[in-house]
Order: C-alpha cells, then sequence, then structure tokens
C-alpha cells in the first residue's frame, strides 16, 4: 500500500485455545493506528467464555470494522479491497485446513484465500500441540502457498514475568512480520 493508503489490516480470531492473543492484537493495532477489520468465529466467541473476562461485544468494539462469519460478501471477500494482510490468531487446525484445501464456505477462510490470491501476508498464529503428520503436511503446503505460519511458542530470553508479558511479546513479534512497529517487544540483546 502507498503512503496515503489506509494502512488496514484484517484480523481472524478463531476457536482454539489462546484468544488473548487476538484480544491483544486488536489493542496493539488500534494503538498503533491501523484500522481493522474483525472475524471472530462462533467457536472462538465460546473459547473466550472459557479463557477471558471478555465479552464477545467488548472484542467486536476493538475492531474498527467487523463482520459475521457467514457474510461472504463483505468488503474483505474481495481482492479489490486493499489490506496489508491478514491475521489469524490463534488459528485452529480446523480453519488452517478450509485455508489449504481452498474450502471458502465461510468468511474467515474466504478473506485468507484472497489475502493468498492477491499476494499479500497472511499469517497463521497457529494453536494445536502435538502436531501429525497431516497437520505438518497441512501446514507445508500452507507454507507453499505463501502463508507465514508463526505458532504461538511464547519466548523466554525477554525473561516476561507475567502472563501478559509473554502474550505481548508473541503478539509484536506477529505484528513485526507486518512491519508494525510496537513498543511490546523486549528485542534480543537490547537494552
Amino acid at each position: 500500500m502507498n503512503g496515503t493508503a489506509t494502512r488496514r489490516i484484517v484480523v481472524g480470531i478463531t476457536g482454539a485455545s489462546g484468544v488473548a492473543y487476538g484480544i491483544r492484537a486488536l489493542e496493539v493495532l488500534r494503538q498503533a493506528g491501523i484500522e481493522t477489520h474483525l472475524i471472530l468465529s462462533k467457536a472462538a466467541e465460546l473459547t473466550m467464555t472459557y479463557e477471558t473476562d471478555f465479552k464477545s461485544a467488548d472484542v467486536r468494539g476493538m475492531a474498527s470494522v467487523c463482520y459475521s462469519s457467514g457474510d461472504i460478501g463483505a468488503a474483505i471477500s474481495s481482492g479489490s479491497f486493499r489490506t496489508m494482510g491478514m491475521l489469524i490468531v490463534p488459528c485452529s487446525v480446523r480453519t488452517m485446513s478450509e485455508i489449504a484445501t481452498g474450502v471458502t464456505g465461510a468468511l474467515m477462510s474466504r478473506a485468507a484465500d484472497v489475502v493468498l490470491k492477491e499476494r499479500r501476508r497472511l499469517v497463521l498464529g497457529v494453536r494445536e500441540t502435538p502436531l501429525h503428520s497431516g497437520h505438518l503436511r497441512t501446514l507445508l503446503q500452507l507454507s507453499d502457498m505463501g502463508a507465514v505460519i508463526a505458532p504461538l511458542v511464547p519466548a523466554f530470553y525477554s525473561r516476561p514475568r507475567s502472563l501478559e508479558a509473554l502474550v505481548d511479546h508473541t503478539v509484536g513479534r506477529l505484528l513485526d512480520l507486518f512491519d508494525i512497529d510496537t513498543d511490546i517487544v523486549r528485542r534480543w540483546k537490547q537494552e
């Protein structure tokens, strides 16, 4: 996107464990002045009740624009709607599998498919362990298609003192992949 275009990113939050990463990404992107287009899956809303005190309305309110997961006609389902790309965090195995096979029955996989076909950045914060060989083949296929596979693995070199610090570091590193500078990453060998 050129310097005068709106800086916008699509954010998907699926039902995999780790919805705190997606919520924090929305907060940080708003602070950075990035326009966010959110897809919150129904499974994500359920997981949110188990893992956080957030309500889905609160999370939707953090985004610039929010879409229903069934809204296949949404602006983000077209390549003519320009974005910096898409971050899916956490990304469930179901979602990664739909994207890899080109199944676009829901907006999450359709928007990701558009990002790939337009050669924009697709970052998948995959949250699953252990992985069987089918998962690994699917991840390789996505990587071959141009997606960036960024498993949600905490870094300890930053000596995090809280769960929030762990989440911040990971979210900051994910946003680094879009060249979005934040002050939430403690960089290796930097003061």
